[in-house]
């Protein structure tokens, strides 16, 4: 076993180079070593009310299987006091740089922590504490932490208790559902090139030294994970009074004012973190929720664009219904003119412009252009001689799957086709060669998109997939050949584009 000083002096070296200081230049990160302890179980007792005290061990874990200790626990009016003695308590500092202490902790049947106390080791190894509790059954265990004042035990569990065959009281196990801190929580970013001191110290100063160094690590713990941004004010307390601790220390204030100063700052910041650590989750929810709202937008507006094409297709079939009134009439008036008397008639060379009956052609087309603007948005529409082509781009996929907001909008053109009886669509799925693995994935995305018309409510009788591979190339690029084409038609639109007309025919004799 090292001496004393010896012990002291080897404290101060690890600190001086692993933390930092005011006025630090350039900063590098410290190493982080997970080490886990899982599945374990610890046995908790219900200590029974003024029974007298119950004598307990304390066993060490495979991460200090040399470390043991007792406790003596007595239930009292108000109260449960725990007197515990340790040994082979070896520096904290080996199961990484952060770690500067050792804390008493209960843990409840249920699963909750509760912090009881820091455990300081002496220059022997051993370390004693004598703690009161509110808690009436319970296991206890020993852990390796940052500072003293942390909320939740980290993973390095050094010590739990062992009952002994005299121990007074029933005993239940627990496993170990408590939240552990991961150690990844404690990384932050140190100054490169501190050297060791190399002196030795005093007891006075060595306590004095750990706390200011469990300060520190409570302060850059807390805006490493984002205090300065989600608990500005407290963090800002936190560090100002982590500043008056180090002033003290440098003016030689005395022990007590120095290591008061030091443990508040330490609370302080281990409020901050607490808090932060609430307010993030917080803003997770709400985006969580912002994200959901702004979903059930994008329903709510397919489901109205639907009932406005609705209301749309029933305007243009009144069109189509009236337009055909009229053929009718006008070829009534026209059989009546065939059935009067000839009437007299002087031979002469007439121009007769004969125009064809194009009411329903019209129709076709009033419609056709409605449709067209009602599926311009985010994916580009064509109005061709095949039909109306609506693209979706090599873009919009990873890989063979459609991207979400992609889907919202196939949703749109289900809900327009759907609007009007009659159309059907072919899916069409297109490559930028012909080797076979480019047309089965080309072919992959074409049902993949016939897929999404029919979650959004198309039937799909009314839908065909085809792989076209490289068959109809678009454009020079790659990536504009590697494309899906949903392509609409059917009598309702007819078979001519939009931007088409008939032509007239003149004829003389």
């Amino acid at each position: 076993m090292l001496p004393r000083t010896a012990i002291y002096i080897s404290f101060v070296i690890v600190c001086t180079c692993l933390f930092a200081t005011p006025g630090g230049a350039q900063t590098r990160s410290v190493p982080i070593y997970k080490v886990t302890v899982i599945g374990r179980t610890v046995s908790a007792v219900n200590y029974q009310y003024r029974s007298g005290p119950t004598q307990i061990d304390f066993r060490g874990t495979v991460l200090l299987p040399s470390a043991k200790g007792e406790a003596t626990v007595e239930s009292k009016a108000g109260r449960t006091e725990i007197d515990a003695h340790f040994e082979h308590l070896a520096p904290a500092q080996q199961f990484g740089a952060e770690y500067l202490t050792y804390v008493l902790w209960a843990i409840t049947p249920e699963g909750h922590a509760k912090n009881l106390g820091e455990v300081l080791a002496n220059g022997s190894d051993k370390g004693h504490t004598r703690v009161t509790s509110d808690l009436q059954a319970f296991g206890l265990i020993v852990t390796a932490e940052p500072y003293a004042a942390v909320h939740s035990p980290s993973d390095v569990v050094v010590l739990e208790n062992q009952v002994r065959p005299d121990t007074i009281g029933t005993t239940e196990p627990i496993q170990a559902h408590y939240e552990l801190m991961p150690r990844g929580a404690y990384t932050y970013n140190v100054p490169a090139g501190l050297g060791a001191t190399g002196r030795k110290v005093s007891m006075t100063e060595y306590e004095e030294t750990v706390e200011l160094y469990q300060a520190q690590n409570a302060v850059q713990i807390a805006e490493a994970q984002g205090a300065a941004q989600y608990a500005p004010d407290v963090f800002k307390k936190a560090r100002a009074q982590y500043e008056t601790a180090r002033q003290l220390h440098s003016d030689r204030a005395g022990k007590t004012a120095i290591i008061t100063a030091a443990r508040q700052a330490a609370q302080t910041a281990e409020d901050a973190r607490t808090l932060t650590v609430a307010r993030k989750h917080d803003a997770e929810l709400a985006a969580a929720r912002g994200e959901a709202e702004r979903q059930q937008q994008l329903r709510l507006q397919a489901e109205a664009d639907a009932q406005r094409a609705q209301s749309q297709a029933a305007d243009a079939q009144a069109q189509a219904v009236a337009a055909e009134n009229a053929r009718i009439q006008a070829e009534a008036r026209a059989n009546a003119a065939a059935a009067a008397p000839p009437a007299m008639v002087v031979e002469r060379e007439v121009v007769v412009q004969t125009q064809p009956d194009d009411s329903g052609h019209k129709a076709q087309m009033t419609l056709r252009a409605r449709l067209m603007a009602q599926l311009n948005g985010p994916l580009e529409a064509l109005d061709t001689a095949r039909g109306l082509i609506v693209t979706v781009p090599d873009s919009d996929f990873r890989g063979t799957a459609l991207t979400a907001s992609t889907t919202s909008s196939l949703a749109h053109v289900a809900a327009t086709v759907m609007s009007q009886r009659g159309l059907t669509i072919e899916v069409d799925g297109n490559s930028d060669s012909a080797e076979p693995s480019a047309e089965r994935i080309a072919l992959e995305r074409a049902a993949a998109v016939k897929d999404a018309l029919i979650l959004a409510g198309l039937q799909p009788d009314r839908i065909t997939t085809r792989g076209l591979g490289n068959t109809q190339p678009f454009g020079p690029n790659a990536s504009d050949n590697r494309r899906v084409e949903v392509v609409i038609h059917g009598d309702p639109i007819g078979n001519a584009p939009s931007w088409d007309k008939p032509y007239s025919l003149n004829l003389s004799r």
